[in-house]
């Protein structure tokens, strides 16, 4: 059994598409249409049914697929274990975050790790703090420096870089911008613009909210904090955003002295894989940073 094989079985598994696997993959539709059927030929069984446009498990596909990806793991877990013998820190970190820690607190992160280990490769991928969470759960990810979770999830390890405070935030026209504070029972009779539901800082403030027998109507929402931003400015809403927007202007913080809410942003790693060379070495990296950063 060829490991190729049982790559692209995960890969179409996970995207229910071999169209979307052959992209994940780096590879063309028909070669990973040729793996996945070498390995069903080698095993006598149908993995998976076309079903229209859906690509759907068969009985004998979901009973493999854990199986696969713990042997996948194992063996991407056995070569960084032997490439770390060399002590060198070169190769590729094939690394998750949000659009907002990408623009925000890694820059000098990351001109720091590049100046310092020139061998070193890195492959970053932009995606919700949520799904970068899973794929580091999947193997699909080696680390991810995202919001961390509020609740500890049990495969994952996740160590704090940065206190993160968020505000509650309006326009300047809006028509709580020129009181100094409001109550949480004025501020969530307007309409708001926050992020998607599900989200962790979603999450965190309706928590807070329904605590108090209270809802928050949300009329638009998105993941890009940027994009919440420019929607609060124009006044479509208030919303929850990390303090430090709010220091490039154009929004204004308003007071809620009932709701004092932050977030933790740092490392998300499998508590069951050993990290490579090079992702130990941004591990430090990231540390060193949080030693100035956190209040």
């Amino acid at each position: 059994m060829e490991f190729a094989s049982l790559r692209a079985f995960v890969q179409v598994a996970r995207e229910g598409s071999f169209s979307n696997a052959a992209q994940g993959l780096y590879l063309t539709q028909p070669a990973v249409s040729k793996r996945v059927a070498a390995l069903e030929q080698e095993l006598s069984v149908r993995l998976f049914d076309r079903v229209g446009r859906q690509v759907l498990l068969t009985e004998a596909g979901r009973q493999l697929l854990p199986r696969a990806e713990q042997i996948l793991q194992e063996m991407a877990d056995i070569r960084r274990g032997l490439s770390n013998l060399s002590g060198e820190i070169s190769g590729r970190l094939v690394m998750g975050t949000s659009h907002h820690i990408g623009l925000h607190r890694l820059p000098s992160v990351l001109r720091n790790f590049s100046d310092a280990y020139p061998k070193a490769e890195l492959d970053i991928r932009f995606m919700e703090s949520e799904k970068a969470c899973l794929a580091v759960e999947h193997g699909e990810l080696e680390m991810a420096v995202v919001t961390l979770p509020l609740n500890p999830i049990e495969a994952l390890d996740a160590l704090k870089i940065w206190h993160d405070p968020l505000c509650f935030a309006v326009g300047p026209d809006h028509n709580l911008a020129q009181q100094q504070s409001t109550s949480v029972e004025q501020l969530v009779s307007h309409p708001a613009v926050l992020p998607t539901k599900g989200t962790y800082t979603r999450t965190l403030l309706e928590q807070s909210i329904n605590d108090r027998q209270l809802s928050v109507n949300c009329t638009l929402a998105t993941d890009y904090l940027e994009t919440l931003k420019m929607m609060t400015s124009i006044g479509l809403g208030w919303s929850l955003l990390p303090e430090i927007l709010l220091e490039e202007g154009q929004i204004l913080k308003l007071e809620v002295p009932e709701l004092q809410l932050s977030r933790s942003l740092g490392i998300v790693t499998h508590r069951k894989r050993t990290l490579s060379n090079v992702a130990n070495a941004m591990r430090q990296q990231l540390l060193a940073q949080s030693n100035l950063q956190v209040a």
